[in-house]
């Protein structure tokens, strides 16, 4: 006779035992759910210690459950058991997702101010004795840091994907994340550009200050003109640095577009609307910075008119244009003034143009893609959506242009890449 009639039924109720008591004790001591309101700081973890230890104590629950089916139960609904532990962390799941990006950015945030506060107190003030870069001491785009708040969405999106495993729940809860990143790439970009814009600001600020009149000394005259050539070097130095965040905002907004392709729109897909509702809101979120760049190159076009016209002013002689009157055949080389002014166009109009050029070509794509979404073919949009991607190669910085390509691959993900070169590429 056997020692257990029903075995199987015995197992049942060990393994509910197990599930009902054992397992709740341990999570509730692991899995302790931490205020919204006043998130622990990131000092102790933040709220992403708590999103990781509930992802790790899910996947270990899965998997004792499988064990335990595997052993046998009867028919107890182990999955059934085990999704019922988590609920209450699940119901408010994504709420913690969204707070803690929000946390990540803004402590990310500090420790750029503060490192610029820092570079600036070291720096800052002998720059600016001389008339050198006044935007030296101001913090510039990175696409390093954009690099990782992608990083944090992608970890988001696993833990999304994990959570939800239905379509619609997941697509849900993958835009809602993705949502998250647009801003913060939006905020970040916008406000780095909006920096690069204060050194024209300033720039335009010292040019006002050494317009002199007709009537001064020549000492006076000479100690104006020599301020304002360091006037124009600023002047020139800020033009640069507002190019070179205009560069690394596409840069910025291409690693965004190709982590959409490589990551998100795939789980959109299933769910109709969500994939074209995704590269609105892109659109959307970058607008700001948009707005930003377009005034800071209106200030461009400004400081790039008065330096032609400090130039001419300078270097332009009423006699330039007289014919000689003794019989000598007239100079035709061009004059010291149209000398200087190219020399100058040459100079800042080679940065312009490598950061423009590329822009445009993207809006007109933009815009095409924008009216072709309204016929409501996802496949077509996709098409674009890869155009908009291959276009991003003429505005991508070089030094991100590596990382870009290798995102292509198809196994960029699965095989860890991003991690294994983030030590080999320079930060930008």
């Amino acid at each position: 006779m056997a020692v257990f009639p029903s075995p199987n039924d015995v197992m049942s109720i060990l393994v509910q035992r197990v599930m009902e008591d054992r397992v709740p004790k341990l999570l509730e001591k692991l899995l302790v759910k931490p205020s919204l309101v006043h998130p622990p700081p990131m000092g102790e973890g933040g709220l992403l210690l708590y999103l990781r230890m509930l992802a790790v104590g899910y996947e270990k629950t899965q998997e004792l459950a499988k064990d335990l089916r595997s052993v046998g139960c009867g028919d107890l609904d182990v999955e059934g058991l085990t999704e019922s532990l988590f609920l209450d962390h699940k119901d408010m799941y994504i709420e913690y997702e969204q707070a803690s990006l929000r946390q990540l950015y803004k402590a990310k945030t500090e420790e750029l101010l503060s490192e610029s506060q820092l570079s600036g107190e070291s720096t800052g003030s002998i720059g600016r004795s001389k008339g050198a870069s006044i935007s030296s001491s101001h913090q510039q785009i990175s696409v390093t840091v954009v690099t990782e708040f992608v990083r944090w969405n992608e970890e988001a999106i696993s833990r999304c994907t994990l959570f939800s495993p239905q379509p619609a729940n997941l697509a849900a809860n993958v835009k809602t994340v993705f949502t998250c990143l647009l801003d913060q790439v939006s905020q970040y970009t916008t406000e780095g550009l909006e920096r690069a814009r204060d050194g024209l600001t300033e720039a335009a600020a010292l040019r006002e200050r050494f317009v002199l009149g007709t009537s001064v000394s020549r000492r006076v005259a000479a100690a104006a003109a020599s301020a304002a050539e360091a006037a124009a070097a600023a002047g020139e130095s800020s033009f640069r640095s507002f190019m070179v965040a205009v560069q690394r905002c596409g840069s910025s907004v291409a690693i965004v577009q190709q982590y959409f392709a490589n990551s998100i729109s795939r789980l959109l897909l299933p769910v109709d609307g969500a994939h074209a509702a995704s590269c609105e809101e892109m659109a959307t979120a970058m607008s700001s910075a948009e707005g930003a760049a377009y005034k800071g190159l209106q200030q461009c076009i400004e400081t790039v008119m008065a330096e032609v016209e400090r130039l001419l002013s300078a270097e332009q002689k009423a006699t330039d244009y007289k014919s000689p009157d003794d019989g000598i055949v007239p100079d035709h080389r061009p004059t010291n003034a149209c000398i200087r002014v190219v020399a100058y166009l040459s100079r800042v109009l080679e940065a312009a143009f490598t950061a423009l050029e590329g822009l445009r070509l993207k809006r007109d794509i933009t815009e095409y893609g924008d009216f072709v979404r309204s016929f409501n073919a996802p496949t077509v949009d996709e098409k674009f959506e890869s155009l908009s991607i291959m276009a991003n190669v003429f505005i991508v910085a070089p030094e991100s242009l590596s990382s870009l390509f290798i995102q292509l691959r198809e196994d960029y993900k699965s095989a860890k890449l991003a991690a294994k070169l983030s030590s080999l590429w320079p930060s930008s």
